[in-house]
């Protein structure tokens, strides 16, 4: 069973990594867009389903399965795993923050810059790097 859940966990990342890549893409448009204009209410429905469909669904998925293999694999004492999970919560920390900008938008109270959504686009892209050196690596 732990070879099926390990599956399910790196199918769950990749869903949540790729949400969380485009999302901040998508506001980046978004916020160049004239509130209320076709253009704007368009982003709102692919900004909510991508969100809603997809990144929420695959943030739990992969949160539970990588718990049943740090409980089945006897991996809580490893070093390399509190790295990792450390960085993970940033990136939850950070989905919250992407929710939060994604009800914003929804009332079109956005008050940041397409500028801004350019420089934290990188965040979700450079906390992945972190994690998947540390789970293949494992430097401690």
């Amino acid at each position: 069973m732990y070879e099926w859940i390990k599956a399910l966990h790196v199918m769950a990342v990749i869903s949540w990594m790729a949400a969380m890549l485009y999302l901040p893409r998508l506001f980046v448009y978004h916020a160049d867009a004239e509130r209320g204009s076709v253009q704007s209410e368009t982003f709102k429905v692919m900004e909510r389903r991508l969100l809603k469909g997809i990144c929420n669904p695959a943030m739990i998925v992969a949160w539970l399965a990588g718990l049943y293999l740090i409980y089945e694999g006897g991996w809580i004492k490893s070093g390399w795993l509190h790295g990792k999970l450390a960085l993970v919560l940033l990136l939850s920390a950070f989905h919250g923050l992407i929710v939060r900008w994604q009800k914003g938008f929804a009332a079109d109270t956005n008050t940041h810059t397409s500028r801004f959504y350019r420089m934290v686009n990188e965040i979700p892209a450079l906390l992945m790097v972190g994690i998947v050196i540390l789970v293949i690596v494992k430097p401690f």
